[in-house]
């Protein structure tokens, strides 16, 4: 049977609690000032695990937490989606479609701004059909971002109108875990909910729309096409099988992970097929002990990913077990007295700990009750309180640099090699959506925009 992990205790008390959050941010901070990739925040992940263990009473304990982390099946899903996405949008990228269809759009002018603005609503659509703003990444960042920059776009634009797509997608779409469980948490009608958090999204997406339009960077395509390397064979269309595949089964409601796995199965099918690729060029023992092959090298290539997320979430078990949690909902219980000041309390709850924890659904589901109980009583009515909590978490985790929100979107740019590369720190700062985002959480607590409750 499997043993619970005990509650930690540290030396030091509270600062020896938070001694590896602090050391997480400290590099953080340094890794973004470099302007590193990926590695920089492995790097920061690790160090905060390590310096823990200097403080925490029970060693034994500490370990049990960190494997805790390990063992939630969303870890699973997200390292098995990493590997699997980097296989298909391989299967894309080295096939010549990303090219073709590039000089397609830029021979119909369809270029720069406008094209990072489509990028955007096409975004919203796919993850609010979807309802995964993870699996939105896999799907349309092998193929529209890559297109995006060639046809003109500032790399870290076409990746900001893509993570602002799929926070729309996850705050709004009624099958996105985040909307499903803050309905259940404040046991509001699902139907309900996401009708009265048009109010609140569709102004945002609004905004976040004109300013794509207006203020994307453009670049020289063409030498982002250069950079691609290869010419336009229209054959290598035949490849985009993929996200086709992996769309419409997400749209029935399969699993992302059966999705993807399907999605590679018909790119592999299809490109040999057509002659697309031979087998050498998939999989290839050349001898020496060696390996070679697009499946192997997206394969290794998402290594530094995957150290990420495995420190994250060893580093999330920590903090379940070491009460942090317990203090932020105590902390700011104490704010709660009035509606307007209970309102700002679930923002700044829910904010607090979907940043630290860089999962919206974990942060919900641990102060679902709290804020039940404080709303209740303050008499903020439970759609009120399901719309700011989720709208929270799609600001403030999708702001945060560490998170897989600007982390896999990040490394997903730079398989494309070094021009299209785009920092984790600067995905925060395109993330148009979510900005907009926080303009509306400040409006609505401050004036009470959004409140009336709906009729029933």
């Amino acid at each position: 049977m499997e043993r619970k992990a005990e509650r930690i205790e540290f030396h030091l008390g509270k600062a020896g609690k938070l001694a590896p959050l602090i050391v997480a941010a400290v590099m953080i901070g340094w890794a973004a000032v470099g302007q590193s990739n990926v590695n920089g925040y492995v790097l920061a992940f690790f160090a905060a695990l390590v310096t823990g263990i200097i403080f925490a009473k029970n060693e034994k304990a500490y370990g049990e937490a960190m494997v805790s982390g390990l063992c939630k099946p969303m870890f699973a899903v997200i390292v098995l989606a990493v590997i699997l996405a980097a296989i298909s949008g391989k299967l894309i990228s080295a096939s010549g479609a990303v090219q073709t269809v590039a000089a397609y759009v830029v021979a119909a002018g369809f270029t720069g701004k406008l094209f990072v603005a489509a990028t955007f609503l096409i975004t919203c659509l796919l993850a609010f059909a979807t309802g995964t703003s993870v699996g939105t990444y896999f799907v349309v960042i092998p193929i529209l971002f890559p297109v995006g920059v060639m046809a003109g776009a500032a790399p870290e634009f076409m990746i900001g109108a893509i993570v602002s797509g799929a926070a729309f997608g996850d705050n709004l779409g009624p099958i996105s875990d985040t909307t499903i469980a803050s309905s259940a948490t404040q046991h509001a009608d699902l139907g309900t909910v996401v009708e009265t958090r048009t109010r609140y999204s569709l102004p945002a997406a609004a905004g976040a729309f004109i300013l794509f339009l207006l203020f994307s960077k453009t670049t020289d395509g063409n030498a982002a096409m250069e950079a691609a390397g290869g010419e336009a064979n229209p054959i290598s269309l035949v490849m985009l099988v993929i996200p086709v595949v992996i769309i419409a089964l997400c749209m029935m409601r399969k699993h992302l992970i059966t999705a993807l796995s399907w999605g590679i199965l018909a790119g592999v099918a299809v490109g040999l097929l057509f002659g697309v690729y031979t087998v050498d060029e998939l999989i290839s023992y050349p001898g020496g002990f060696s390996v070679s092959g697009a499946i192997i090298e997206s394969i290794t290539g998402t290594a530094g990913t995957v150290a990420m997320l495995i420190a994250v979430f060893a580093l999330l078990g920590v903090l379940e077990h070491s009460g942090l949690f317990e203090d932020v909902r105590g902390l700011l219980e104490r704010f709660a007295k009035t509606e307007r000041s209970t309102e700002a309390t679930i923002v700044l709850s829910v904010g607090i700990l979907s940043m630290v924890t860089g999962v919206i659904s974990v942060a919900i589901v641990a102060l679902g009750d709290l804020i039940d109980e404080m709303g209740e009583k303050a008499g903020v009515n439970r759609y009120r309180r399901a719309n700011l909590m989720d709208c929270t978490g799609c600001v403030f985790c999708f702001l945060a640099p560490w998170t897989v929100h600007c982390v896999i979107p990040a490394q997903q740019s730079a398989q494309f090699g070094e021009a299209f590369a785009v920092a984790p720190a600067s995905v925060p700062f395109v993330n148009y959506y979510s900005l907009c985002m926080l303009v509306m959480l400040l409006v609505a607590v401050i004036t009470g925009y959004g409140r009336k409750a709906p009729r029933k």
